[in-house]
Formats: C-alpha cells, sequence, structure tokens
C-alpha cells in the first residue's frame, strides 16, 4: 500500500514532532497549498469567490477561533458573533481614521482590539463554567450588537447606520472596494488561514494547548498540578478572539463590503460557528475547515438541486435544512462527538494498517 511510514526515518526529536509525520501527507498538503496559491487564482471568477471560497476560508479562521476556546479550552461560548463584530467595526475605524495604514496591519490590529474585548469578557469563566459561562458569553453577543447599533461613534455618525469598507490597495491593487479582482481578495483571505491555521495547530502542540487541555479536560486537577486557570483561561479567550476578530475584518472589508451589527452578526451567527466545530470536530485544526466547508456548502448543495434543480419553494427547502443540520448535530454528539475529524483521523489508521486488523 501507498499509505505507509516504511523507510520514512526519523533521525531528531524536530522530525518526531512533525505536525505531519508521514511523508504521503507532506506531499499531499504540499500539492493542495501550491494549487490554492498558484493555479486557483488563474480560474477563480467572481461566482467562485463570493459564493463559495471566501465565506469558507473566512468561517474556518472563525471556526479555529472557536475551537481553540471550546474544543481545546472546553469553555464554551455563544458571542462569536459580537466578537466578529468588534473586528469589523475595528477594522472600520481603523481604515478611516489611518487611511496610509497597511491592509494587513489593519486586519491584524482589528484582532489585537478584539483579544483585549475577550479578555474582558472571559474573566467570569474565572468563577463560572458550562451553562452559566454559555449564558454569559451570550449576553456579551447582544451587548455588543446594541453597543455598535446605539453608539454613532462606531459608525462614523452615518445617517444609515451602516459601515462600507473604503478602497484600499496593497501592491497598486486593490484588495477591498468594488474593484478588487476576486484574485486578489482570495489571496489575501487565503494567506490569513493558512498563516494562522499553522500558528493555531503549533500553539495547540505546545505549552498553551496542554494547559489548555488540562483545564478542559478537570480544572481542579489541572490547578493541583501546576497549571494557572487564571493563565491558562485567558489566554484561550485572547487568542480565540484575536481569531475570530480578523475573521469579523475579514467577512466586513473583503467579503460583504458593507454590514449592519444586527444583520450581518446576529445571534445565528454564533450558532453557525458553533455547529461547524461541533460536526466538523471539537479540539480539531482539521475539523474547523471541514466543519465549516460541511455548514456552508450544504445548504448551497440542496439549494440547487431541490429548487433550481427540482422546483422545490424556497421555503419548504430552508426549513428542510434546518431540519438536516439539526439531525446531523445530535447524530455526531451521540455517535461520534469527535465530528467528521476523527472520522477522517480512523480511516487513515486504518489505511496505514490494512490488511491488518485495527
Amino acid at each position: 500500500m501507498f499509505y505507509r511510514e516504511s523507510g520514512d526515518f526519523k533521525t531528531s526529536y524536530i522530525q518526531d514532532q512533525q505536525i505531519f509525520p508521514i511523508l504521503q501527507d507532506r506531499m499531499f498538503v504540499a500539492v493542495v497549498a501550491a494549487f490554492a496559491f498558484l493555479v486557483v487564482p488563474f480560474l477563480i471568477n467572481d461566482y467562485w469567490e463570493k459564493s463559495v471560497l471566501l465565506p469558507v476560508l473566512i468561517w474556518s479562521l472563525a471556526a479555529i477561533g472557536l475551537n481553540i476556546l471550546t474544543g481545546y479550552c472546553g469553555q464554551v461560548s455563544l458571542g462569536t458573533g459580537g466578537f466578529m463584530a468588534v473586528g469589523a467595526y475595528a477594522s472600520y475605524k481603523f481604515t478611516t481614521a489611518f487611511p496610509e495604514l497597511n491592509l494587513f496591519i489593519v486586519v491584524l490590529l482589528s484582532g489585537g482590539v478584539t483579544a483585549m474585548v475577550g479578555i474582558l469578557f472571559g474573566l467570569p469563566s474565572l468563577r463560572i463554567k458550562g451553562f452559566y459561562l454559555a449564558v454569559a458569553t451570550l449576553a456579551s453577543q447582544f451587548f455588543l450588537v446594541w453597543l455598535f447599533n446605539k453608539v454613532p461613534w462606531f459608525y462614523n455618525y452615518s445617517a444609515s447606520g451602516q459601515i462600507n469598507a473604503p478602497e484600499r490597495l496593497i501592491a497598486g491593487i486593490a484588495v477591498t472596494g468594488p474593484n478588487a479582482p476576486p484574485w486578489a481578495t482570495y489571496l489575501f483571505c487565503l494567506t490569513f488561514v493558512v498563516v494562522f491555521a499553522l500558528i493555531a495547530k503549533n500553539l495547540t502542540r505546545g505549552r498553551f494547548g496542554r494547559s489548555w487541555m488540562a483545564i478542559r479536560d478537570m480544572d481542579i486537577a489541572a490547578e493541583i498540578i501546576g497549571v494557572a486557570p487564571l493563565k491558562a483561561k485567558l489566554s484561550a479567550f485572547s487568542i480565540s478572539s484575536f481569531y475570530i476578530g480578523i475573521a469579523g475584518a475579514l467577512f466586513f472589508l473583503v467579503y460583504l463590503g458593507a454590514v449592519e451589527p444586527t444583520e450581518a452578526f446576529g445571534i445565528d451567527k454564533s450558532f453557525l460557528v458553533l455547529f461547524m466545530i461541533i460536526i466538523g470536530g471539537l479540539g480539531s485544526i482539521l475539523g474547523s475547515f471541514i466543519g465549516a466547508a460541511f455548514m456552508f456548502l450544504m445548504p448551497v448543495l440542496i439549494k440547487n438541486i431541490l429548487v433550481n434543480g427540482l422546483g422545490w419553494s424556497p421555503d419548504i427547502v430552508a426549513h428542510l435544512i434546518l431540519m438536516i443540520v439539526g439531525g446531523l448535530i445530535m447524530f455526531f454528539l451521540i455517535v461520534e462527538p469527535h465530528g467528521l475529524a476523527q472520522l477522517w483521523r480512523v480511516a487513515k489508521e486504518k489505511l496505514r494498517l490494512w490488511p491488518f486488523p485495527h
């Protein structure tokens, strides 16, 4: 069989601790990355940009952020939509107040602002957990959306209350605004997703990740063996919010271009990201990508088949999609709590050992 470690020897601890320890995995990831960066930009059009690629990339980044907090650290959060709104409005204020500021810096600063807000709303996690923490983060969702609706400074005193992304250039090429070419916006988002996915993977495999998982599995025992709950929980909240803030900034600047907080960052977005990590896999960076792709592309596929192909009523199909998503969530919580990512890991293990029994 092709998928084997035969002949793939490791002579150092660094090699043994690689993210992709099997040669075939490294080759596959390299080919996919080369295709994504070097081939897709020449094939992409407006439909693939706005309907498939950009939303999947941005929601994957948001799912990684929530997975760090909920999947790895065990802190339930229902405020993802509100934290995305913080990133979006922070990026709007930075782009309008500092027109010459590089767009990469704008997005990173927006993530930093969101991280500080995340620490503030993460303080209750030091005293409460579980259902009570979920309610506290849900309160942050409603408070932040209300704040951006009611304080005119955040939307520069616009009469409509809507914020619009100004056009910004990188190396003379528009990345935001109506004149931005699809390949430029795609590469801009892809760069952030790839870089921060690798950072997240290394964080979860290092000291931070081990402390988060210790708190998740049994916080009292973790504190006894020397894990500081204050540092672990607040670091998870800050890093998670940083990722979600970057996703919110990209969602506003590159994808939508104009947002109104109640519509763009409502409670449905918080639940959507939570469903992504449940179906994709809690405590898995790969699961964040799988869940985001599944939760976004599955409704698109069903609508194309049932509405455009078979002529079903859009209202009936919308309710059917909700039923399917609810059924899948119950299925994965009962049958496979670690989601689609775990099924993929099991399949790879069986392939490595085939034809011998597992």
